[in-house]
């Protein structure tokens, strides 16, 4: 080999060389551009904010508060016989000279916090002695007034409330208690109220979780949760009527098992993750998989630099851009021409998306989409009950990762199982229309009276 090839071949070599760093850096590059609007990854973990779609040319920016032309809200009065006090003002004889006085009277009602927020009863037990034995008889409380010690139902239930519905950990209770109310209360006191309160919310969350497996649709999500400092996550099961909470150290389809059984005939919506398809897998269960998780992972793709590959997201987005067009404007068609519709863009997006480019990124997301599979993605087009995206549940998660993020996390199987029912109480109570403070209080005093619970179902 004379020198000429020897410079060609180590060139050649060097070439390689950098062309698989380039390679590597590209892969690299692609995923510190993943963040919450072109992947799965939360809104939280973004290190700058994506920016936003720019706004439709000719659209002008509307004004904060109250826009043009809607109707002013305005609350509604006390009646008279809510008014606790009541001042008049008038004039004074020389500044109402000439002026004739009315039975009229310009009406302002101002909220006020009474001087001592609380009240103290007393319960009062008579001691008996036995003259023969000299043995001391106390007559019994009754089971309400016994078991709640220090704190009533109304107490107990007030504290749980600020807990887990107000976000708020204990040292800011002591503080608010200490502060607002003027009562010293010590944060292991506080701790038993809502442990207390957990007990109490124990039944109703089990007759839930007994409801969960014979639903005909399920939507399904799961975020961190840390116990004593280690990794648990937290399993949200949402229906039209109630959210289910459940915290377990395992992120697999083992919890599904669990919690939904092996013979659950409805449909779960959820994102790709690995343990809903082989759950899906191993019972038979059917899918519907989230849409708005498959744009995200799309959209990833039209951005990368990769030209054949950014073309074929793009292209893919526009066809499914189109079916969610179509899907928002289904009042306005008739049913058979909607399906028409969504037939045809379905048809499109199928054969895009099985013909990806040479590039491995686009090959994996095709793999999703052969035969029978790709039905997973589309259940919605036929069953008008399911939803296309798992948007709903992940809303129903938020007021937990913020939970999270201020109490950072439980410390034991007591603070997860209060997690677990507090948070079903308050989501499933906002959609039946309950007002969480009185279902709370209505359980703990059925709970130490030994009666018929509140029915978190209405």
């Amino acid at each position: 080999m004379d020198e000429k090839d020897k410079i060609i071949a180590e060139l050649r070599q060097r070439i390689e060389t950098l062309l698989k760093r380039i390679a590597q850096l590209e892969d690299e590059v692609a995923r510190l551009k993943k963040n919450s609007r072109n992947s799965s990854k939360p809104p939280s973990s973004d290190i700058v904010k994506p920016n936003k779609p720019a706004a439709k040319p000719g659209r002008k920016k509307r004004n904060r508060g109250g826009q043009h032309g809607h109707k002013k809200f305005t609350r509604l009065s006390f009646k008279p016989e809510q008014v606790d006090q009541a001042f008049d003002y008038e004039l004074t004889d020389k500044e109402a000279d000439g002026l004739e006085p009315l039975d009229e009277w310009f009406v302002l009602q101002q909220i006020g916090l009474p001087d001592r927020m609380y009240k103290v009863i007393e319960h009062r037990a008579r001691k008996y002695r036995d003259p023969m034995t000299g043995r001391i008889y106390i007559a019994p409380l009754p089971d309400g007034i016994r078991k709640g010690g220090l704190f009533g139902a109304d107490m107990t239930a007030f504290v749980s409330y600020l807990k887990g519905a107000c976000h708020m950990s204990y040292s800011t209770i002591q503080q608010f208690f200490e502060q607002v109310v003027k009562l010293d209360l010590s944060r292991g006191l506080l701790c038993k109220a809502t442990q207390k309160a957990s007990d109490a919310l124990g039944q109703s969350y089990d007759a839930l979780a007994d409801r969960l497996p014979k639903e005909p649709r399920v939507n399904i999500d799961e975020t961190g949760h840390h116990d004593n400092g280690k990794l648990h996550w937290t399993w949200c099961f949402d229906t039209s009527g109630y959210s289910l909470f459940k915290i377990d150290p395992s992120r697999g389809s083992g919890v599904l098992k669990d919690v939904l059984g092996k013979a659950f005939t409805g449909i779960i919506g959820a994102d790709y993750w690995g343990a809903y398809r082989k759950y899906a897998r191993l019972f038979d269960v059917r899918v519907q998989y989230c849409m708005a998780h498959l744009i995200r992972e799309i959209r990833f793709l039209a951005e990368q630099s990769a030209k054949t590959l950014s073309r074929w997201g793009t292209i893919l987005l526009d066809w499914l851009k189109k079916l969610f067009d179509t899907l928002h404007r289904r009042e306005v068609l008739t049913a058979p021409g909607w399906r028409r519709s969504m037939e045809r863009i379905k048809t499109a997006f199928l054969k895009q998306i099985r013909r990806p480019p040479d590039h491995p990124l686009a090959k994996k997301l095709a793999k999703r989409f052969k035969g029978d599979a790709a039905d997973s993605y589309f259940r919605f087009l036929t069953d008008s009950d399911v939803e296309p995206t798992n948007n709903g549940t992940e809303r129903q998660i938020r007021p937990v990762v913020i939970d999270r993020r201020i109490t950072q996390g439980t410390r034991g199987q007591a603070g997860m199982r209060w997690c677990e029912r507090i948070w079903t109480t308050i989501a499933t109570c906002k959609k039946q229309g309950q007002n969480v403070f009185d279902f709370i209080h209505e359980s703990v005093i059925a709970h130490w009276g030994n009666e018929n619970y509140p029915s978190l179902i209405c």
